[in-house]
């Protein structure tokens, strides 16, 4: 199995959130074809510290829902699958009590929300970007194809 680390901070940590975490992220590491030798820390955490973190890497002082931090360029990472050693892919930091606004906001389940955010923080770790309409069309079709595959529903 691939390395996922799971780290809570501000935050009760849950066994329900590492249950989702895990499930969501190794449906991900099968579709993209990531072999065991790649590593992603997921940080759960509150609204004041994701602000800190906002501010302190992106110049934003405002919470947020999700962050992540890749380490590679999406050119770079069919040859990170190559790699025989280990290879840490990048970071993402996650406000549960965003993710438990947003559900009820957009009428989702939290399983739903908090999958999505940790299907979105993945895909930014492969690189991708959703600043251009043709990339955020492109992201969000494989953000759907997880939770698609997952049967993951409001």
């Amino acid at each position: 199995m691939e390395q996922i680390e799971i780290i809570t901070d501000g935050i009760e940590e849950k066994i329900e959130y590492k249950e989702i975490i895990k499930e969501v992220l190794d449906k991900c590491f099968k579709e993209e074809e990531l072999g065991k030798h790649i590593t992603i820390t997921v940080t759960l955490t509150n609204p004041e510290n994701i602000r800190n973190i906002n501010k302190k890497y992106r110049q934003i002082d405002n919470p947020t829902d999700v962050l992540s931090f890749p380490m590679y360029e999406k050119e770079e990472i069919s040859e990170v699958k190559q790699q025989k050693y280990e290879v840490i892919l990048g970071d993402i930091v996650i406000s549960i009590p965003k993710v438990e606004e947003q559900a009820e906001e957009y009428g989702h389940s939290f399983k739903r929300e908090l999958s999505y955010m940790v299907v979105h923080g993945f895909y930014h770790l492969m690189g991708f970007d959703h600043m251009k309409e043709e990339e955020k069309a492109e992201m969000r079709e494989k953000e759907e194809n997880i939770l698609g595959k997952l049967n993951i529903k409001n």
